[in-house]
């Protein structure tokens, strides 16, 4: 079965995370993703094949004869679609022979226009999976699990050599939780790759270090033809607490290896208030910086009103995998030269997010990050084209080959 089949399989399957829930994994509905891919490894004939306790996938190819001792290499990609945007009742549409216009997402009557989205004029003449526009696609991640389910029957089907290929599909990876119960001893890789990147030729091993913030503000309520000098209207106050942040540090105004802070939500009254927001940079020295900045502004908002009008929860959730990677570089040499070898020009880029290959390079598995070829995740306009989820299945298998060599 060709990639692009089994990604159109996939996204019928709702599979979205759940960041309120306490079970593991979030949603039990990423079970049943998770159980349609043992059947699918198990009739690939892949071994150890179950999905354990915490909705982890596993499955192994057992090395070709005389390159048992060849290092394992591992492929992880993640079953849940991201909470931000629904991801039920997915409705692909495939546009053949594309023109280079705009293409009418059908069930929403907005387009996907190159206007909006430069990188559809590269695209001409192939493929694109697209949304209807009423849900994200899910590409991110139900592409890198087809295209490494593709690569591992690729695989099976030639008669080139390769060494031992670790399998794993993680849950939770969208709201942070993919690696929290992986079992990296128990996967026996001694190195992997995340499928979990972007445009065709993405390869990253540079993450934001990643914190989140939640700020409760408390108030004082007193009847407003007696407050003067006496309300502190805690809604009023967040907003306040708010304006100290640098004003042009948001996600909107930065890009590449610049760093922010990001309100995710916000909601208050008078005497109660809660900002949550998420902090992120790739140098470990400015992000630290950061933390000290918030703590500051929440600082100064109890030297305003009083202490305890602020009270900050600052939470680190995954840090730079620049630093576990470093001392591994052959692994983004091999993949560049993967890449190359089926036709792809690798480009560098820092990662704008994390991965579960972000968490897990610190557990002691040193995990960069390939593309997938989607673009626009997340959102209504995701898209993907089917000729990018062929060469990648592809530089998979190629880099299993070439490391048996």
């Amino acid at each position: 079965m060709r990639a692009y089949e089994r990604l159109l399989k996939y996204v019928s399957v709702y599979t979205t995370s759940d960041p309120d829930s306490a079970t593991v994994p979030s949603s039990m509905r990423q079970y049943d993703l998770a159980r349609i891919l043992v059947d699918e490894l198990n009739a690939l004939g892949l071994e150890n094949v179950h999905v354990d306790e915490n909705g982890v996938v596993y499955g192994w190819l057992s090395a070709t004869a005389g390159c048992e001792q060849k290092p394992a290499l591992g492929f992880i990609a993640h079953l849940d679609t991201a909470p931000d945007c629904s991801g039920e009742n997915v409705k692909p549409q495939i546009i053949e022979h594309y023109d280079g216009g705009d293409v009418l997402l059908a069930g929403s009557g907005e387009t996907l226009s190159p206007a909006a989205f430069p990188g559809l004029k590269k695209l001409v003449g192939m493929t694109l999976i697209t949304t209807d526009g009423t849900t994200l696609l899910g590409a991110d991640d139900k592409a890198g699990v087809a295209e490494i389910l593709s690569a591992a029957e690729l695989l099976l089907t030639s008669d080139r050599p390769h060494g031992t290929v670790k399998l794993a599909f993680t849950p939770d990876e969208e709201i942070g939780r993919g690696a929290d119960r992986f079992d990296v001893a128990g996967f026996g890789a001694d190195y992997a790759y995340t499928v979990d990147g972007g445009a065709i030729g993405e390869l990253e091993y540079e993450n934001f270090n990643a914190a989140s913030a939640k700020i409760i503000i408390r108030g004082k309520s007193i009847h407003p033809g007696s407050a003067k000098g006496q309300m502190v209207n805690a809604a009023l106050v967040a907003m306040e607490l708010h304006g100290l942040l640098p004003a042009l540090e948001t996600p909107y105004y930065t890009e590449n290896y610049e760093g922010f802070y990001h309100l995710v939500a916000m909601r208050g009254e008078t005497e109660q208030a809660e900002l949550q927001y998420i902090i992120r940079d790739h140098d470990r020295a400015k992000f630290e910086a950061r933390k000290a900045v918030m703590e500051k502004a929440c600082a100064e908002i109890d030297r305003r009103y009083g202490a305890g009008t602020a009270a900050l929860t600052l939470r680190d959730s995954y840090y730079n995998m620049k630093e576990k990677i470093a001392p591994c570089m052959f692994l983004i040499e091999n993949a560049k030269k993967a890449m190359e070898s089926v036709g792809v020009t690798p480009k560098i880029v820092p990662i704008r997010g994390g991965t579960d290959g972000a968490r897990l390079s610190f557990e002691g598995l040193p995990c960069p990050n390939l593309c997938t070829g989607g673009e626009n995740f997340h959102g209504r306009f995701e898209y993907i084209p089917v000729e990018d989820m062929e060469l990648i299945t592809k530089m998979l298998a190629t880099l299993c080959w070439n490391l048996a060599q």
